[in-house]
């Protein structure tokens, strides 16, 4: 694929050059050499060192805030991911954080000869199938777990996904060699390393016979919503938790115990702007008693993002717009900040913990997944 294959594909060749995309994107906002229309002038123009070597093609968050308000409808994000593609063939990619742990293990992943022990964190108590018609995606929740070196919670959330299916009725399979979706390959720019993984993960979801996969990470159902059918057939449903217990509690068949707090929520941007999921989080919050949801001035479609994507170019500019985005929340005068998405709590966590003296104690909020909200919450099963 060659640089004016990518205009022609994303419609950058409609780009008005009005600014709106730099003046509303979030990195453009704290690191004032960075902007979209301008990489998609050196897309324009033909400047593909320019853009292939500008280390700032690893910043853009491809949250979609200003594909959201193209006045063009260029599809920036596709560019983005598009061009980071060629940047790899060059060898060019963004600063990896963490060492380049989390990207290490999802290329390891990709091996097929691979065997993991995958479920040793479920503890007793918990009901699972080797053959039922409902597969619960884990994600790279167990290798998080194991990475940071704060708590991110994230296989408490797996935990307490189980725990709601089971009240429901659902007793899930778990792939015990399940790899990663291959998210952050795909969009850093490794498209082989993602193929792969979906090809591997493709294989295993045939082979345990299922009708429908849920997940509660929004970036694995994303990739199996949008990107896994252009490349592998799934003769499956997928659905994320939230749009699942969302509907649950329309058929009155989950009710909750009073949680008196006042709450506020983050729109991931894969939930969100990506696929257009507003409203089921919010019912579900809404659903139980005593909550009072009060919403940021950013939210739904206009929420700012967690500020890193694909664990790339975690510098300061992207731990200013975490602050900035707790300090939203903090507006609020909420309670808990609740989230639906394992990085946007793993990004918020680190931002608490890393703040900087300068940035003050305004921080400070107690976070809470939305899976680990209903297992909290859940009433007596005889009164449903």
């Amino acid at each position: 694929m060659t640089l004016d294959d990518i205009v022609k594909e994303t419609n950058t060749y409609y780009c008005l050059e009005c600014g709106k995309c730099s003046s509303i994107c979030p990195i453009s906002r704290h690191n004032p050499n960075y902007s979209p229309r301008i990489m998609v002038e050196d897309s324009l123009v033909g400047l593909q060192d320019d853009l292939v070597y500008n280390r700032n093609l690893f910043s853009c968050l491809t949250c979609a805030t200003c594909q959201n308000e193209c006045p063009a409808d260029v599809d920036y994000i596709s560019f983005i991911r598009k061009a980071r593609a060629i940047a790899a063939d060059y060898d060019q990619q963004g600063q990896c954080a963490h060492s380049g742990t989390i990207q290490t293990i999802q290329r390891l992943m990709s091996y097929p000869a691979l065997k993991q022990n995958r479920i040793d964190w479920l503890k007793n108590g918990y009901r699972t199938t080797k053959e039922g018609e409902v597969l619960y995606w884990v994600g790279c929740a167990p290798y998080f777990e194991n990475t940071f070196d704060f708590e991110s919670k994230t296989l408490d959330v797996s935990r307490d996904s189980i725990k709601v299916l089971n009240r429901l009725g659902i007793e899930p399979q778990l792939l015990d060699n399940e790899r990663c979706c291959g998210h952050d390959m795909l969009w850093s720019g490794n498209t082989e390393t993602f193929r792969q993984l979906a090809e591997i993960n493709a294989a295993s979801i045939k082979a345990a016979n299922v009708k429908k996969i849920v997940f509660s990470c929004p970036e694995g159902y994303r990739t199996f919503k949008e990107d896994y059918p252009l490349l592998v057939k799934l003769d499956c449903e997928v659905q994320h938790i939230t749009e699942l217990l969302a509907e649950e509690i329309d058929k009155g068949n989950l009710t909750f115990r009073a949680y008196k707090r006042k709450v506020t929520y983050q729109d991931p941007c894969r939930l969100g702007r990506h696929l257009g999921i507003y409203e089921a989080p919010r019912k579900i919050l809404q659903a139980i008693p005593g909550i009072e949801l009060v919403e940021m001035n950013q939210n739904r479609d206009e929420a700012i993002c967690c500020g890193t994507s694909c664990f790339t170019n975690c510098d300061a500019f992207a731990e200013d717009i975490r602050i900035e985005r707790l300090r939203e929340a903090k507006a609020t005068r909420a309670d808990t900040l609740i989230t639906s998405c394992p990085k946007c709590q793993i990004h918020f966590r680190c931002a608490q913990i890393d703040k900087g003296t300068e940035k003050g104690p305004d921080v400070d909020i107690e976070i809470l997944d939305i899976v680990n909200l209903v297992a909290n919450t859940l009433g007596d099963k005889s009164n449903e």
